[in-house]
This record gives C-alpha cells, structure tokens and sequence, in this order.
C-alpha cells in the first residue's frame, strides 16, 4: 500500500490546457488509430513499475534530488557569509562533509579543480569558526567535524625515505633531509580548524570531552612520527593546548608519553617526535608544584634520564636538557642523581654525543650545591679525567672548559683534595705531550689555577705522579727484560740439532 501510494504522486494528470506545445505520453488521438510505441523508447520501469522513458523516472530524480549536496537546504557553493544567520549552521554542516572527501596528492594532476575547492573550504571553516565562535556549532555538526578532521589527518604514515645504508648499518638523523607530506595544502588548514576549536574561548570541556577523549589523543600521540616538522610543530600546540584546557586527561596524556618514549629508548631507537614531544613537557614541568610528587620524580629517573642512551639524542638534546633543569631547580636534591644518570650512558666512541654531554653536566653543576656535588664529585671527575685524556682534540678542549664558570672552579676548590688526584694525572699528560695547542694552553691555565691555590699540596701531586711514572718505567723496563729472555731461551732452541722449527 505505502509503494502504490508514493507512486500515485507522480502519475501525470491529463493537461486540459491548449497551450501545451508537446503532447502528454498518455494522450494518444482517437483518430490515430492503435500505435505502439518502441521498446527502446517507452519501457515498463524496473525501479517504480511504471511504463515510461527511462530518464523521466519519478522515482529516479526523487533520489537524485535526496543525494545531491544542492538540493536540501542553502547551497553549499554560496559562501556562509552570504547567507543568513539561521542557514549557516546547515551550511556550516554540509561544507564540513563535503571536506571529508580525501584526495590522492601523489599525482598534482589528478583533480586538480577539486583540491583547489576544498581548499578554499577549508580555508573558509576556519575563518567562521574563529570569527563567529563555537557556541553555534551544535552536537551534530560538532561530530561531523570530528569526522571530518579524522578522516584526513588520522592516516597510515608513509614508508620513511631515509633508509639505513646496507653496508655499514649507520643512520645519521642529523644528516637527512626533511621530508614534506604533498597533501600539507589540505592537512595544514584541517589542523588551523582543530586548533582555532580548542582555543577558542568559548569552547567548552564539557562539549567538546565527547570526541577530544583519549582515543583521539593516542591517534595525535601517533601522528608525532610524521616526518614532516610543520605537521609535528602544529601537533605540539594542538596536545599542549589540550593538556591544558581538558584538567581530566592531563595524567593520561603524560602517561601515553611516556609509553611513547619507552618504546623509543628500548624497542625502536627512532621516532622523529621526540623533540616536540620534550617541548611539551618542558612547559608541563615548568608548572609541578612543590613539594614534588614521587611520580614526578620516577619520570625524571626513569624516562627522561635514559633518553640520553639512544644515538640519536644530539636531535633533542636542547629540549631534553632543559627538562631536566626544570626538575633540579625545583628541588635540588635531584643533582646528585641526575649526574650520576647520565654517566651511566657515557658513550665510549661517540665523541660528538661526549662534547654533547660535557656541556650539560657543565649546565647540571651549575645549579648544583656543595652537598649534592659531593656525593658525585668522585665518578663525575674519573670520567672527566678520561675526556681530558682523549686524543680527540674537542672533547678534551671541552672538558677543560669546565674551568670557565667560577661557580663550578668554587665547587673544585672546595674539594680541591678530593679532586686534584684523580685528574692530575690526565692533566700532566697533555701539559708534556699534547699535540693539540689550545689543548695544551687550556692545560696550562688550569695547572695554574691548581697551583696558586695551594702550592704544597700540588706539589706533592706532582711528587706523586713522578714516582707513579718511575714505577711505571720500572715495570715496562721488566717486562722488556722478560722478554729478551724468552727470545734468547727460543733462539738456543731452535738452534740445537735434532729440533725443527716449525714456520
């Protein structure tokens, strides 16, 4: 009954008008007689039962005027500020799923009038969000914007072009180019949406907690990867924004981080979003209360200390470092710690990472108390007194550099008994035999410093290390004894007949 009846509406009436110019399909003249009209022409349709032509299938334009984007409501080619205010939000809402149609970038000439036109509607969205606020987008255009915003930046990363080279096994990330996504065009105005709904003002967390959950932060997490830096950088506002307008998943969001960061440091060794990542929680530690809480800290030991271990961490030296000066100016107990932490991942062959690290301990010392500098003054100057030993000319200069920051020379001189002997040695070495001059001249000032300070106690140093050199000339002259011996004793034998040496 509901088919004959919606069918019924469109069975034309008889025109009894004579100004029709074309005879009606179902007005056939009497005189004419019986005629038959061809297959091809008038069938019995298959979609409504009707006989008729093809085309004029009441049925068929229903559906088209039901699927077409023109067809309900404003027209989506007429730009929002022209129309009404009550037509906008349809309109708003028709624009926003018209851009949930993703365009393949691989080939620029592939609809090029298409992209071109999303574009410019991309462009327009974010205009009327940031000019007309948030508080007129309702719950339905709101989850179609999500799911416009998902479609295209939630997507499979591309295979990295930058391939480790198969005969020495070395990857380089400081040496690569930067790689950027051909759809940027499109990706960099559906981020200026999200970005411009999350700070507005009058966005509420409430409303918006409905689709900026935790899923939707895990898929941002995951997008961190991307090696392009626009979309990381635009990525580093958008988590930060929301770390801080929706309180409700702060713990959440520093707990994925660190997963992030676990699987960097113990499972792949590369991730090109570590450095956004560290600025983000650079600002995040920046505002910890005091006193710290213990899960504060686990972090710092646990997570932000081994981030020094992987070979890449000159790529986020600078943002890791300063993480850790948030956490020592807050509570500067934690050096002691933290020095110890990073000598735990001294490179041994890496002298690029060993300047690296020489300059923040310089940065740690410099914010360290006689109390905390103490219980690491022993570790921390063995490893200096090799880095001064280093025939690498740059780490040695680097280490000497320590010398240069009066706060730090305070703290050695303090401990000066402590120190003095487990460097004296390394120092000696370069003041005699250096091949490097500005090593040599560095070397210098800080015997110097050493030795107006307390002449007595440098002198027996230097007694100390002349006895401890004669000794060693003692034994290595043994050893050679021992050894021309043998050589004799093998000579005698294979000299003696009846042996034969075999080559």
């Amino acid at each position: 009954m509901l088919k004959v009846t919606m069918f019924n509406r469109f069975i034309r009436k008889p025109k009894e008008t004579k100004l029709s110019t074309r005879a009606s399909e179902d007005e056939i003249p009497a005189s004419a007689g019986p005629v038959v009209m061809p297959a091809e022409a008038r069938t019995v349709c298959s979609r409504c039962g009707l006989g008729h032509y093809g085309k004029d299938c009441p049925l068929k334009q229903e559906l088209e005027e039901r699927t077409s984007p023109f067809s309900n409501g404003p027209d989506v080619r007429r730009a929002l500020r022209d129309v009404s205010n009550a037509e906008r939000p349809l309109l708003f809402k028709k624009k926003v799923e018209l851009c949930s149609v993703v365009y393949d970038f691989s080939d620029p000439l592939k609809t090029p009038k298409e992209k071109e036109a999303k574009r410019q509607t991309l462009l327009e969205l974010a205009d009327y969000i940031s000019t007309a606020g948030t508080a007129k987008i309702n719950d339905d255009t709101l989850m179609s914007m999500f799911e416009m915003i998902s479609k295209n930046i939630f997507r499979s990363m591309p295979v990295s072009v930058h391939v480790t080279s198969p005969a020495d096994g070395v990857h380089e990330p400081e040496e690569e180019e930067p790689h950027f996504d051909p759809a940027w065009n499109h990706l960099q105005h559906v981020y200026e949406i999200l970005v411009r709904y999350i700070v507005h003002q009058e966005t509420d967390p409430r409303t918006a907690k409905k689709h900026v959950d935790q899923a939707f932060v895990l898929r941002l997490l995951e997008l961190f990867d991307s090696e392009d830096p626009r979309e990381r950088d635009y990525l580093k506002t958008i988590l930060h924004r929301i770390y801080g307008k929706f309180m409700v998943l702060r713990p959440f969001i520093r707990k994925a981080i660190n997963n992030t960061f676990y699987r960097f440091i113990f499972e792949t060794d590369r991730h090109n979003g570590i450095a956004e990542m560290l600025e983000i929680l650079g600002s995040i530690i920046s505002g910890f209360a005091l006193p710290l809480k213990e899960e504060h800290k686990i972090f710092l030991v646990k997570v932000l200390i081994p981030l020094h271990k992987p070979k890449s961490m000159p790529m986020y030296q600078q943002q890791l470092m300063y993480c850790v000066i948030q956490f020592i100016e807050k509570d500067p107990k934690l050096a002691d710690a933290v020095i110890k932490g990073i000598l735990k991942f001294w490179p041994l062959t890496n002298s690029h990472k060993e300047v690296i690290l020489l300059g923040e301990v310089e940065e740690v010392l410099e914010i360290t108390r006689e109390a905390e500098f103490q219980r690491c003054m022993v570790p921390l100057f063995r490893q200096i007194s090799r880095s001064l030993s280093s025939p690498h000319f740059q780490v040695a200069e680097r280490a000497l550099m320590l010398w240069n920051s009066n706060h730090i020379v305070n703290l050695i001189t303090q401990n000066r008994h402590v120190i003095l002997p487990l460097i004296f040695s390394a120092l000696e070495n370069n003041f005699v035999g250096h091949w490097n001059q500005a090593v040599h001249r560095s070397t210098e000032n800080v015997r110097k410093i050493f030795q107006d300070l307390d002449a007595q106690f440098f002198n027996e140093c230097l007694k100390a290390y002349h006895d401890q050199k004669l000794k060693e000339k003692a034994i290595e002259e043994q050893r050679d004894a021992i050894w021309k011996r043998l050589e004799a004793v093998a000579t005698a034998n294979t000299s003696s007949p009846g042996l034969i040496m075999v080559m």
